[in-house]
């Protein structure tokens, strides 16, 4: 029966070695996932844009009087040797902040007496993969804070991905610092001190790290044109 380990206990009885089996313990090892965008699921098949928090559940069956000894491993799919975590818990979290491939396996082992029954996720089909995708950032190079519902804040493109650390900084012609934020998602609504900043060209600058190491150092022209009504986001990623 998949998902189940039988243990053969051995009885001598009047002379004779008559087998007996049990049903064995199991574990049926499950996920939680919170994505990039804040969404949470329980299956994360398919590439996934970093940072992901995982919670690893054992959900050990039948282990009532059973001692219970858990132990976690995630490593690269294709290099076991390269392990992310090594943990002994029913229950595990871990962050994937960085791209390729992943297995989380699970080893258990159920103790009663001379009673030992062991779990491997692997042999039983029940290890969990994970794909973290190689990072993507672009910022634009225009926008129209006019209220008129279309590009009116200043944010890095939608087709971002994988980016685990960033700042992004304003600065006007003359040098000074007008805004900063240090999250991907976040953005600039054109205001400073409350009142949008008149038209004209600004500059950003970006620094962020991507889950596959790559680094960016983003400067480019921010053009401000409260006029258009129209998306102005043009340009590649300035990089």
């Amino acid at each position: 029966m998949k998902g189940n380990i039988f243990c053969i206990a051995a009885i001598v009885l009047m002379g004779a070695f008559v087998p007996t089996t049990t049903r064995a313990q199991s574990c049926a090892p499950a996920a939680q996932y919170v994505l990039a965008n804040g969404e949470e699921t329980d299956d994360a098949s398919g590439g996934q844009s970093a940072p992901v928090k995982a919670t690893f559940t054992a959900n050990p069956t039948d282990a009532e009087g059973y001692t219970a000894r858990y132990e976690w491993r995630i490593y690269e799919t294709d290099d076991t040797t390269q392990m992310l975590l090594h943990r002994f818990e029913e229950n595990i979290e871990y962050t994937f902040t960085r791209s390729g491939a992943f297995t989380v396996r699970l080893l258990a082992t159920f103790t009663k007496g001379n009673d030992v029954v062991t779990y491997d996720s692997d042999q039983e089909g029940g290890s969990l993969t994970l794909s973290i995708l190689e990072s993507r950032l672009e910022m634009p190079n225009a926008f129209s804070p006019n209220n008129d519902g279309s590009n009116d804040t200043y944010k890095a493109k939608d087709t971002h991905q994988s980016i685990v650390s960033f700042k992004a900084t304003i600065f006007d012609r003359w040098g000074h610092r007008l805004y900063s934020w240090n999250d991907v998602n976040g953005e600039w609504d054109g205001k400073v001190n409350g009142r949008v900043v008149k038209d004209g060209v600004y500059f950003v600058n970006v620094v962020a790290k991507g889950a596959d190491g790559h680094v960016y150092h983003i400067r480019k022209d921010v053009n401000v044109l409260t006029g258009h009504n129209e998306s102005a986001q043009t340009g590649g990623s300035g990089e």
